[in-house]
């Protein structure tokens, strides 16, 4: 370590031990560091889709009607890298469940112009092997409908409707299967 990095380090220790001294004289709590992952059973209720326009792979769905089944719903476009780096991830798990219960609803809210274009999601299902139900939701309703900020993001939904997790961004591959394997076995 060379002696730059030293002072650095000291002065990052010391500025965040200053400003947990200044929480605590302030009567105030550490804020906790954020989870990699949000467990949302706070939610409630998952929203219905709203808002959508094409459908691929699927007459169009209501969440009323997939009550019964664990719903994954992710949020993603075409020309975003990390969506387009969770699609197998999501092809595997619908491929592995899809028998016990699974039900993988995409959608696809576009970040650019181009990503409108229902030829272009076609040609996207296409090239990544997506069987199951996507809908285009170019007005960002059903996106709004789940305060939704993020590409790509992962809402599961238990069998009475309810959202009881929620994941932004790549990863976390092995807890959403865990997810949804306990919840079909629940059922079991």
């Amino acid at each position: 370590m060379t002696l730059r990095s030293l002072a650095a380090s000291a002065a990052i220790l010391g500025f965040s031990l200053a400003g947990l001294a200044l929480s605590a004289a302030s009567g105030g709590t550490p804020s906790a560091q954020p989870a990699p992952f949000q467990v949302a059973a706070a939610q409630g209720t998952a929203p219905n889709f709203t808002g959508l326009g094409n459908w691929f792979n699927s007459a169009p769905l209501n969440i009323a009607d997939l009550r019964g089944k664990v719903v994954l719903v992710n949020f993603w476009t075409y020309g975003c890298v990390n969506c387009v780096n969770t699609l197998p991830h999501v092809v595997d798990l619908y491929a592995k469940y899809k028998d016990r219960g699974l039900v993988v609803v995409g959608i696809h809210t576009p970040e650019f112009p181009f990503e409108r274009s229902a030829s272009n999601v076609q040609a996207a299902l296409k090239r990544h092997g997506i069987t199951y139900p996507v809908a285009q939701d170019n007005e960002s309703q059903t996106w709004n409908a789940y305060r939704n900020q993020y590409w790509p993001s992962q809402y599961i939904i238990d069998q009475n409707g309810k959202i009881v997790f929620q994941h932004d961004g790549e990863g976390q591959y092995e807890q959403i299967d865990r997810t949804v394997a306990r919840l079909l076995n629940a059922n079991s």
